[in-house]
């Protein structure tokens, strides 16, 4: 009968264990999106983005965003940690075509748990996405309204890349861009968090101490 229990609280160790590891923490790029929020109004957006309520650990979620107009100049840029909304005030005209583009990452957050309950090979792949749409002021008849609506309704892009086991040379990534907390562009800055932009999509958390 011991024995017999011994093997009843194995099994039910092995089913406790495996349902832990099969907690899905983050879902797919394209499973994700962005949305204008209610709060929206012609001086103001506020964008809603699916990822930060979706993917965990939710302190480590980055988002760098970006609004441009159509002649490429930027209008506003802002990097938000642990937050599913951006929110602020502009002066662009109600007219203009708005370019928005949010690069999401979390390298905490590890899809292989989503692989596998998909039947898929695990690749170690962490959040890493690019979302791009535009927003134009949208109106409407009989009563006269008015909304920040998106164009595409785009899915998000994964920018994880693999390399073929075959490849003879890896190039090296190069770094864009260094922006601080508050989406600004600096050169270098020390005692601070920065963001390290490059050209494979992939953005690195650093603190300098000097």
């Amino acid at each position: 009968m011991k024995q017999h229990a011994y093997l009843i609280m194995a099994f039910m160790l092995g089913v406790t264990q495996l349902s832990e590891a099969q907690v899905i923490t983050c879902v797919p790029c394209d499973m994700l999106g962005m949305v204008v929020n209610v709060g929206s109004q012609e001086n103001m957006i506020n964008l809603y983005h699916s990822g930060q309520y979706m993917t965990h650990p939710q302190d480590q979620n980055v988002f760098v965003w970006e609004f441009k107009d159509q002649q490429g100049n930027m209008l506003h840029q802002e990097t938000i940690e642990n937050e599913q909304f951006i929110s602020f005030d502009h002066n662009w005209p109600l007219t203009d075509t708005i370019n928005v583009t949010v690069h999401f990452v979390n390298d905490e957050a590890n899809l292989d748990n989503w692989y596998i309950s998909e039947g898929l090979p695990p690749t170690g792949n962490s959040i890493n996405c690019l979302f791009e749409d535009q927003i134009y002021w949208e109106t409407g008849e009989p009563t006269p309204w008015g909304s920040w609506t998106f164009i595409h309704n785009n899915p998000g892009v994964d920018l994880n890349t693999s390399t073929g086991i075959g490849s003879l040379v890896v190039d090296q990534k190069k770094l864009i861009k260094i922006l601080d907390a508050l989406g600004r562009e600096v050169d270098r800055a020390t005692n601070q968090i920065l963001f390290y932009t490059y050209d494979d999509g992939s953005v690195e958390k650093r603190f300098i101490v000097e």
